[in-house]
């Protein structure tokens, strides 16, 4: 049995996990790993391959068969190496042993995570298979789903906490906050655990949950980042307790994020929007700003844009979220304040950073400002933000 290790802060309180009973290594043993897919004891498949997993166009939003990794698992006779290779694999098996798909469950921060997932997979299926991806199109369930819980990136010291007190060598223990939230579409064909036991709220429509916890805690993740490294902070709970950008990502959500939000059945939005800040306060977690400013490419478009998107739609205004993007832009030049290098980790680094620096030279007038931090969230709490050029 294989055990990992849990803590969750600031409570103390520590747990060891001894669910996971097995682990298969795809690319080392792809054979058993389609093996297991195509068992009949396996009836749900849940995915945590992050918001960039699903290849997609960051443009046109359709299934990129150009990647390479892709590309090589649709060639005739490839042995997978991508998620999309080895579901394809695991489910061509059971349908030709005659036993029924089990049940795809994205875990992923994306809006509609079931459906975007659906959509890609069957993409591929449909590249590799044409009628098979008809067939999975009509008989594989995808249910929606919404995670909520801050789990910040492991620290040599949370290893060598948990092998203090529990006795196991643990090389990626997992440290999180007390809060959780998990909401899933209750569409599961070949049946499914008692997740209610557990805390989990099944429901007939996760998108009012889901578009609560993208737009008002993932998206104010992204309005607290980038201010905040750019100011010198280095972890989440440090840059919340600095009034000035607390208050801007109160503002965010209240006049922003909350009027494109579906009615959410048993939330108080007003207190779930404080209890945000009080989370990101939170200094037992010790979330770094780094995790929350990666991969920002994948990030704004899928958490902050449809705020965007829907608020002009309604002619609403969209001048917080402007900041946010303004902030990110600014962090991309890859130097902060203080004139230290700052590591941008995203896939598009090589062409973000370069258009990123180029604004100085376009002169756009915030970004001409001595101090533009200090400029920028004057500003937000002042009047209304215009960047002209």
């Amino acid at each position: 049995m294989w055990r990992w290790f849990v803590a969750e802060r600031p409570k103390d309180e520590a747990r060891v996990i001894g669910s996971i009973i097995e682990y298969i290594f795809g690319p080392e043993n792809p054979e058993a790993l389609i093996e297991k897919l195509a068992h009949p004891d396996t009836r749900i498949v849940s995915l945590t391959i992050t918001e960039g997993g699903y290849n997609f166009d960051r443009v046109t939003g359709e299934f990129d068969a150009s990647n390479p990794a892709v590309a090589a698992d649709l060639a005739a006779g490839s042995v997978p190496t991508t998620v999309f290779g080895y579901i394809f694999a695991g489910l061509a098996l059971r349908r030709e042993r005659g036993i029924a798909p089990f049940t795809v469950m994205s875990c992923d921060n994306i809006q509609g995570n079931g459906d975007i997932a659906k959509k890609m997979f069957t993409a591929f299926a449909s590249q590799k298979d044409a009628a098979f991806g008809d067939w999975m199109t009509a008989n594989v369930a995808f249910p929606n789903s919404m995670v909520d819980r801050i789990t910040p990136v492991t620290a040599p010291e949370d290893i060598a906490e948990a092998q203090v007190n529990t006795g196991l060598a643990d090389g990626w223990p997992v440290v999180a906050e007390p809060f959780f939230q998990w909401v899933i579409e209750d569409h599961f064909p070949l049946g499914r655990p008692a997740f209610e036991k557990a805390g989990v709220q099944m429901v007939e429509d996760v998108m009012p949950y889901e578009l609560m916890k993208l737009r008002l805690l993932n998206a104010s993740h992204q309005g607290l980042t980038y201010f905040g490294y750019l100011s010198g902070y280095r972890y989440a709970h440090e840059a919340t307790t600095d009034p000035a950008i607390s208050g801007f990502l109160l503002r965010y959500m209240n006049e922003e994020a909350t009027p494109t939000l579906l009615p959410v059945p048993g939330i108080d939005l007003t207190a779930y929007k404080h209890q945000l800040i009080e989370r990101f306060s939170n200094p037992e977690v010790k979330d770094t700003l780094a995790r929350l400013c990666a991969e920002s490419s994948d990030r704004i478009p899928k958490w902050l844009v449809p705020v965007v998107h829907d608020q002009i739609a309604k002619g609403g205004q969209v001048k917080l979220s402007a900041a946010i993007v303004a902030s990110w832009a600014r962090y991309a030049e890859g130097v902060d304040e203080q004139g230290e290098a700052i590591n941008v980790v995203d896939p598009l680094k090589d062409e973000l950073i370069p258009i990123a620096k180029s604004q100085r030279e376009i002169h756009w007038h915030l970004f001409k400002t001595k101090n533009f931090l200090a400029t920028l969230l004057k500003t937000m709490h002042s009047a209304p933000l215009t960047l002209k050029r």
